[in-house]
């Protein structure tokens, strides 16, 4: 049997990203848990827990070697739209679910923080949630006006539907942000605003480079720290679904129970997010 281990799709597939059996040579370990399961094991949902699915499906499956883990990066609310519908066997979605989002099982397994990102040639450090209020509503428009240069300011945010913006538009109370630009990853977001020196945006944690500067918020800096203790004001949870009134497959619940198991915990967090337990 060979290892698995997890491996991005080419750019063409880029909605889907497939965990699968890499030909690397055969190690002859087969099932190292020892329980016998196989089957596949399909994931849809929220874009910003790519980074976290991936590396915990890739262990999940050296565990495993006779079950596929498949994720979807389809957006929140897909992906609760697929666990309502039983068309995955586990949703994923990084906010929390809406009045009338029901005939799902909720658990939520970890929780990511919203970095506030500008271009590295903005001099701003801090912004208050009321300054940011005042950006994305339009009501301040030049980075002077924030000890910053004297530069037009380019808000840029995610797309109707996603857990990023949803989060970040109740924490920050826009109910309709003046945006620059709307684009549908995160990453997109990164790198707009690593080319715009004007730019600010919210990218999750975990998927922050040194293209860009994540500035403090109210005073707080975000980190895995600071995550925990709750000092950080912009923070959204990942949440596990599954449909209310049927049994997930057992490699589906076993894969749930790894997720949430200490054996995850290092995994999560080098991921960039802080495990619930």
């Amino acid at each position: 049997m060979k290892k698995k281990t997890a491996r991005r799709l080419a750019p063409a597939l880029a909605l889907t990203i497939a965990l699968t059996a890499a030909a690397c040579g055969g190690n002859g370990d087969g099932d190292q848990a020892g329980d016998g399961l196989s089957g596949n094991v399909l994931l849809n949902g929220s874009t910003s827990v790519e980074r976290v699915i991936a590396a915990l499906a890739e262990q999940f499956m050296i565990d495993h070697d006779d079950i596929n883990v498949t994720f979807n990066p389809t957006g929140s609310g897909a992906g609760i739209t697929s666990a309502q519908e039983g068309t995955a066997d586990i949703g994923l979605t990084s906010r929390a679910l809406r009045d009338g989002e029901d005939g799902v099982n909720a658990t939520t397994f970890a929780i990511d923080g919203l970095a506030v990102i500008i271009h590295p040639g903005n001099p701003v450090q801090n912004l208050t949630l009321e300054q940011l209020y005042g950006i994305y509503s339009g009501t301040i428009t030049n980075w002077r006006e924030l000890g910053g240069n004297d530069q037009i300011i380019a808000p840029i945010g995610r797309e109707a539907g996603s857990g990023s913006r949803s989060v970040f538009d109740d924490v920050v109370g826009v109910a309709e942000p003046a945006h620059a630009q709307e684009l549908t990853s995160g990453g997109a977001v990164i790198t707009a605003v690593a080319t715009n020196p004007g730019a600010i945006g919210y990218a999750s944690l975990s998927a922050i480079n040194d293209t860009v500067t994540a500035i403090s918020v109210d005073g707080v800096e975000i980190s895995n720290e600071t995550l925990v203790n709750g000092s950080y004001p912009v923070a959204r949870p990942f949440i596990l679904l599954t449909q209310e009134g049927t049994t997930p497959s057992p490699a589906a619940q076993a894969f749930l129970d790894f997720v949430l198991s200490p054996a995850a915990t290092e995994i999560i967090y080098n991921a960039g997010v802080v495990q619930v337990n």
